[in-house]
């Protein structure tokens, strides 16, 4: 095999809607490069396990894997977890060259399909002015990734929503649903809630839940497999590719 396969490793989930959106999202990335072997793994709950994956890879014969974080900001998982599973793969698999990259966000492709999902839960342009923005993701207890979620509010504040704030659905708080109300007690007119969540879940149930309860007049669905998703999913790509990337194996 003479070009490196992208290897997708998302999180997993008990929710079976988990893998299935993982799946599409990466179907979409072979549609749109024709050609590209893509794989996917995941870390727990799913099968295939990133090991199992690899071993398979090796045994027919790849000789150059790039692992792609299916994660939005760099925390755990993408600092520790993850380089934990490939350098021990490595390890029992020296000759197949194992490169990590960088996970997705931030981005402007991950803004655009935030955008893209308001649009379809019926934000309207002419409306932002007078709508504040949740913008609700998992959570983490890492303060790069939580800097990194502040970083994309306040740049979606320039975008023409009245007010952007951040909320989490675990680890650190305000909920979804004391942000709805706090914007509502301040005299927003209208409130969005999107979901800075790759797939259907747990978490991204909790986020929807808070957003109901507090009667948020928009809820987006979680990011999927939008178009502007799988691009980005090959830029990072393309960018492991390149010489300075991390290499588990140089």
């Amino acid at each position: 095999m003479t070009h490196p396969t992208l290897l997708v490793i998302a999180h997993g989930s008990r929710d079976p809607r988990h893998a299935a959106t993982v799946h599409a999202l990466t179907e979409r990335v072979r549609a749109e490069r024709p050609g590209l072997r893509v794989e996917t793994a995941f870390l727990e709950f799913n099968a295939p396990s990133v090991p199992r994956v690899l071993e398979r890879l090796a045994a027919q014969g790849a000789d150059e894997v790039v692992a792609l974080p299916l994660l939005l900001t760099r925390a755990f998982h993408a600092k520790t977890d993850i380089p934990s599973v490939l350098r021990e793969a490595h390890a029992r698999l020296p000759r197949l060259h194992i490169r990590q990259a960088e996970v997705l966000g931030p981005s402007p492709l991950l803004n655009a399909t935030l955008a893209r999902r308001l649009r379809e839960a019926g934000a309207r342009p002419g409306d932002l002015p007078r709508t504040g923005l949740v913008l609700a993701s998992a959570g983490s207890s890492d303060p790069e990734a939580i800097a990194v979620i502040a970083e994309i509010a306040r740049e979606l504040r320039h975008t023409g929503w009245c007010a952007v704030r951040p909320a989490f659905a675990s680890a650190l708080l305000p909920r979804t649903e004391d942000v709805v109300r706090e914007l509502r007690a301040e005299g927003v007119e209208r409130v969005a809630v999107a979901p800075y969540v790759i797939a259907p879940g747990r978490l991204p149930d909790r986020i929807a839940a808070g957003a109901e309860a507090a009667g948020a007049d928009v809820l987006a669905d979680v990011l999927g497999p939008a178009p502007e998703l799988a691009r980005l999913l090959l830029n990072r790509f393309d960018e492991a590719r390149v010489p300075v990337g991390a290499s588990l194996s140089a």
